[in-house]
């Protein structure tokens, strides 16, 4: 399924299609990423994380979701992040993987996580009326996430921010970065 066609659609709800693995329930998200200039006279540039509100509270949390027996994994943290955040782009490697509990059940999740450099932000997206999505620096992402915050994500964002040093390092050496595209 191409992602393009996911906008119009409805979120998936329910559990009937989740994975599980032992008993856990297997999510996938991405930490939505860009780079800006701090100011436009300045060629330096940071690194900003999109967040997004939960549903049920104003906390902030990176997008992520179940990931479903009809999908490969790649595609599921594409949707997740498409339904949650209303955002695309270049999908990039696996940033991590670890078990957190879940805040509302008595259960586990198996969680992995992938780095997503934001090439569009839609104005209509499935969870629009429910989330809002706001643009941070990693501190100030750790510092709104307090009580998301799991290592597990910030582990992935700690990686992402060492990637974007390499990125930056092969591109000034003249290679391009390769990148796998979730725009079909």
């Amino acid at each position: 399924m191409q992602i393009k066609k996911l906008i119009s659609l409805p979120s998936r709800t329910g559990r009937h299609l989740q994975r599980y693995n032992q008993g856990c329930r297997l999510v996938v998200g991405c930490i939505p990423y860009r780079i800006r200039k701090t100011n436009k006279s300045s060629p330096v540039e940071e690194l900003e994380v999109l967040l997004i509100s939960s549903q049920k509270s104003s906390s902030m949390m990176f997008p992520k979701g179940g990931w479903e027996i009809d999908e490969d994994i790649e595609l599921a943290a594409s949707r997740e992040t498409l339904e949650e955040a209303g955002v695309i782009g270049s999908l990039g490697d696996k940033l991590g993987e670890w078990v957190f509990k879940s805040k509302r059940q008595d259960k586990f999740h198996e969680g992995t996580m992938f780095s997503l450099l934001v090439t569009e932000e839609l104005d209509v997206w499935p969870e629009k009326n429910v989330r809002q999505r706001k643009w941070m620096t990693v501190n100030e992402a750790r510092e709104v996430c307090a009580a998301f915050v799991d290592e597990g994500s910030f582990g992935c964002i700690r990686l992402l921010e060492s990637c974007r040093t390499e990125e930056l390092r092969v591109s000034i050496g003249g290679q391009g970065v390769k990148r796998k595209s979730i725009v079909t």
